[in-house]
């Protein structure tokens, strides 16, 4: 079974549509260890409103923190410190989608990072790599991050209009498959969302 981590070079970069997109390709589960506030309408509500299939179970959250800020900082409101060895992946016998916070070097507590939770958790990450101007940087730095903590890469996502030469020169550099690519759209539904599912199926089983 698949265990894959959907991450992102920023945190509007698409990742909470992208998990949704996999776990209806994959009839995945999904499961987000740390929400940042917006506990009355969460990425896992959002991702629960985008599918289709009967199958995917969404596993409660670790941590729930009140404000949508930071992991390290939300959680300091709430009076908590966040604890990597309080977070382990729900036993199902079903693929995965894990969805993070942030991007890679969002801090979690005072030490450790979204990274350090992908390496603990031992699973292979989805990079989400949104077209902007800087988006070569952002993402040539983000797999140089997860290259130097040794971690798994099952492939790139990039999402919006595509700025010439940018995904060509991030491939080449990185060596990541691309997945798929998700334009820009209008309406983010579960139309939209089943028909990028059936186009990425294939290049994610």
């Amino acid at each position: 079974m698949q265990r894959l981590f959907v991450t992102a070079i920023d945190t509007n970069a698409g990742k909470t549509v992208v998990a949704a997109i996999i776990a209806e390709a994959l009839n995945a589960d999904y499961w987000k260890p740390i929400q940042s506030g917006e506990l009355d309408n969460s990425d896992t509500m959002k991702v629960r409103s985008l599918i289709s299939n009967p199958t995917t179970v969404f596993h409660p959250e670790t941590y729930r923190l009140k404000t949508p800020m930071s992991p390290h900082a939300a959680a300091a409101r709430d009076h908590i410190t966040i604890d990597l060895d309080n977070i382990h992946i729900p036993g199902a016998n079903n693929h995965l989608v894990i969805e993070g916070a942030g991007g890679l070097l969002v801090p979690v507590n005072n030490d450790e990072f979204v990274v350090d939770l992908i390496k603990k958790l031992d699973v292979e990450v989805v990079l989400v790599s949104r077209h902007y101007l800087g988006s070569i940087n952002h993402t040539l730095s983000a797999a140089m991050v997860l290259k130097d903590r040794g971690i798994k890469v099952k492939g790139i996502i990039f999402n919006g209009e595509e700025i010439e030469g940018t995904e060509d020169i991030i491939l080449k550099h990185t060596g990541y498959t691309c997945l798929g690519r998700i334009d820009e759209e209008e309406v983010i539904d579960r139309v939209m969302v089943s028909r990028y599912a059936h186009q990425l199926r294939q290049t994610l089983l």
